[in-house]
């Protein structure tokens, strides 16, 4: 089996206010189960990374920045008063889980409405070039106050979906752009602050473009000597292709999945949205991707709140009503991958001949190999497993996902 230089760091999910909130009108022991069930690594799926958000997103309760102060450009008065409320004693009790041990990745929606060009956080606009230099002592003023809680920052994209002009919080932005902000202002704004050791990753969007996106800002040396990877989400289709032509552009970058969920709305008891994460996840992961994270630990019975409407699916559904957590069929075909592939594995060669198995191996580093094999057909089909001079011969059941690991 040929051994590829492609690392697994994590798998892992989003802590949002949304899910904090919606977590909170829980009785506690259901709130402290689903917290166990990402984060346990024994009863639960085991997550290492965790994406939250610089000042508010759409699955916030509202709009907010943590300096809503006109002009301040020294921010004096930066405050994460809000996230203290519901996110940060949220990522505290995950935290606290017995053999817990997570990451955290944060991305802006948005810089706070003085900041930019349209005057709101929502609706896209950019960034005020004249604020160039105080966003980029923003990402310090937030890494460092939640070092102040004891929540260490792993690594920060410089914004989500750049691209996208949203009705919620959004900032638009160019690759040029993007590359002058890490390069000019966010790079050694970080460095002079002492913290040159955060992972910087740029685009944070879809994969249709991610080429055209990433390549003027990695093309750069001195943008790039900041920049450890490339973010990236689903939202345009698989185009694993692309994944593919961006590493053999630039292979000492990495690539890390950052955002995908199942849209409009709750789809309680939907097997395809558990496929659909399988799915991606396989392809993703057999092109250079080295971690894979899903948008939303958490979300109520209407897959809120969010604060403009835009609800979607999580892989567990908090009922505040009834009380009840429901686990999607996602947080299975999660399972599958964060509980048996781990921090520090290394894919492997895997072929899958049957045209209509997925499949992707690792072999961790306890020496363990890994292979997922997953049939989204309506048929079962009979598969001989090899590895080396070993055959075991086994069946993919229709609609299903296997983990076999191999001492």
């Amino acid at each position: 089996m040929l051994a590829l230089d492609s690392l697994w760091y994590i798998n892992s999910v989003s802590p949002t206010e949304a899910a904090a909130f919606a977590l909170s009108k829980m009785s506690p022991d259901k709130r402290t189960e689903a917290i166990r069930a990402y984060f346990d690594p024994n009863t639960g799926l085991g997550y290492t990374l965790c994406r939250t958000h610089i000042n508010s997103c759409d699955f916030s309760l509202s709009n907010y920045a943590y300096n809503e102060t006109d002009g301040d450009t020294n921010l004096e008065d930066f405050n994460i008063g809000r996230d203290k409320k519901w996110l940060i004693p949220f990522i505290k009790d995950a935290m606290a889980v017995p053999g817990a041990k997570f990451k955290i990745l944060a991305s802006p929606w948005s810089p706070p409405a003085w900041m930019k060009t349209n005057g709101q956080m929502n609706n896209g606009g950019k960034l005020k070039p004249e604020y160039a230099d105080t966003w980029a002592l923003y990402f310090a003023k937030y890494i460092n106050a939640y070092a102040a809680e004891d929540i260490p920052v792993w690594g920060i994209t410089v914004q989500n979906e750049p691209a996208a002009k949203q009705v919620w919080d959004s900032c638009l932005w160019s690759a040029e752009e993007e590359r002058d902000f890490v390069r000019d202002h966010l790079g050694p704004k970080l460095q002079a602050e002492g913290l040159g050791d955060i992972k910087i990753m740029i685009w944070d969007h879809n994969k249709d473009i991610i080429v055209e996106r990433a390549t003027p800002i990695l093309s750069d040396p001195q943008a790039a000597k900041y920049v450890w990877g490339i973010a990236f989400h689903w939202y345009s289709g698989d185009q694993f292709e692309n994944l593919e032509k961006i590493h053999n552009m630039f292979p000492d970058k990495k690539l890390l999945f950052t955002e995908g969920c199942q849209e409009g709305g709750v789809h309680l008891g939907s097997w395809d949205t558990g496929e659909r994460y399988g799915h991606d996840i396989i392809g993703d992961l057999n092109n250079w991707t080295v971690g894979w994270v899903d948008w939303n630990m958490v979300l109520n019975e209407k897959g809120g709140p969010n604060h403009v409407g835009n609800f979607c699916d999580a892989p567990i559904i908090a009922d505040s009503v009834t009380n009840k957590l429901h686990y999607q069929s996602s947080y299975y075909y999660l399972g599958h991958f964060s509980k048996f592939i781990r921090p520090g594995a290394v894919r492997i060669g895997c072929v899958a001949t049957h045209k209509s198995l997925e499949a992707t191996a690792f072999r961790n580093s306890d020496g363990r190999t890994v292979v997922v094999v997953m049939n989204r057909t309506d048929d079962n089909i009979d598969f001989d497993l090899k590895v080396n001079t070993d055959i075991a011969q086994l069946t993919s059941p229709a609609h299903s996902i296997l983990s076999l690991i191999y001492d």
